[in-house]
């Protein structure tokens, strides 16, 4: 048992061959959707098409979510995993905070929506697959009837895994295949961490029994995280040196950072303010009526950047200069 590294810099670990695993509609879903897959998505797809568990460290926009997911995904609407449809929740997503698992949520519907959509073109007919949140703003309605009804993909957090694998309603994971956990350098090595491996562990003791699935399947996934094998082993379930758990394969493409810095003046010229024709009224009532300012300038400049763009960052030197600049 240990870890071992894929290589995801050539060989089979980035051959494109690997999406001739999935089904006909996922594919034609994921030609339709994008250029090419990832080389975290070829490695981890290479990965948990043949079984292994996986830790994905890639950094953020490189499709890590979806590389954890369309395997699964394909596997619950071909009934490639488990061909009865009542088998309960089959795929949990554990993520450390409840943003993130609404907005996983979210991101869900369109793989769903678009495979589905690519098999009836295709003339096939796809079972429905469903979602559930678990967290600690679940109604407890929602609760309950988890136990009787649960979800196909249930996303959840640590804590809240455990108050299910602690309660009557651990029978819905009763047939889990798939775990994913998600941002995991943020629980490894802490005490929430610890807490999470023992859920795991009784999540797999359940899944053990005799009429049972199996162990589940582990996936985790980082953008950065250092040392990589003491998170792998941690995913593992390693519990002593000597214990080194379950073969882990640790996908981690080759990456650079790009920094990319640019320096905007507002005017053409800062030493000749009033040539750029703006003044600044703001100050006192009884002050000198107007004086030649870049401020009016900046402000354009932001609302320029604001209306361009989705969601902008502003960094000010100081609280007034924040005020000043929203208020403009």
């Amino acid at each position: 048992m240990g870890v071992g590294h894929a290589g995801v810099g050539g060989g089979s670990h980035n051959d494109p061959v690997v999406l001739d695993r999935f089904s006909e509609p996922t594919r034609t879903w994921f030609a339709g959707a994008f250029a090419e897959p990832t080389a975290a998505q070829l490695g981890a797809w290479t990965a948990v098409a043949g079984g292994d568990h996986a830790l994905v460290v890639a950094p953020t926009g490189s499709g890590k979510t979806l590389s954890a997911f369309l395997w699964a995904l394909d596997g619950l609407l071909t009934a490639r995993r488990s061909p009865t449809p009542s088998s309960g929740c089959r795929v949990l997503y554990v993520s450390p905070l409840k943003a993130l698992a609404t907005d996983v949520e979210r991101n869900l519907r369109s793989p769903l929506v678009g495979i589905r959509q690519a098999a009836q073109r295709l003339g096939t007919t796809l079972p429905d697959v469903t979602v559930g949140i678990r967290t600690g703003d679940t109604p407890p309605s929602e609760r309950r009837a988890f136990a009787t009804k649960p979800p196909d993909i249930l996303i959840t957090t640590p804590e809240s895994l455990y108050l299910v694998l602690t309660s009557g309603a651990r029978a819905g994971l009763a047939g889990v295949q798939t775990v994913i956990i998600d941002e995991i350098h943020a629980v490894a090595g802490t005490k929430r961490g610890a807490h999470l491996a023992v859920s795991l562990e009784r999540l797999d003791a359940l899944l053990e029994r005799p009429d049972g699935p199996g162990p589940a399947q582990r996936i985790g996934l980082s953008a950065t995280v250092r040392p990589v094998e003491a998170v792998a082993e941690f995913l593992g379930g390693a519990r002593t040196r000597e214990d080194r758990g379950r073969e882990v394969v640790v996908v981690q493409p080759p990456s650079t950072k790009k920094i990319v810095v640019d320096v905007v003046v507002p005017v053409p010229d800062l030493a000749d303010l009033r040539a750029a024709g703006a003044t600044d009224l703001a100050g006192n009532a009884d002050a000198p009526l107007v004086r030649p300012s870049i401020w009016p300038h900046v402000e354009e400049r932001v609302v320029d950047l604001v209306a361009a763009h989705r969601s902008t960052l502003v960094f000010t030197n100081s609280r007034r200069g924040a005020e000043r600049l929203t208020a403009g």
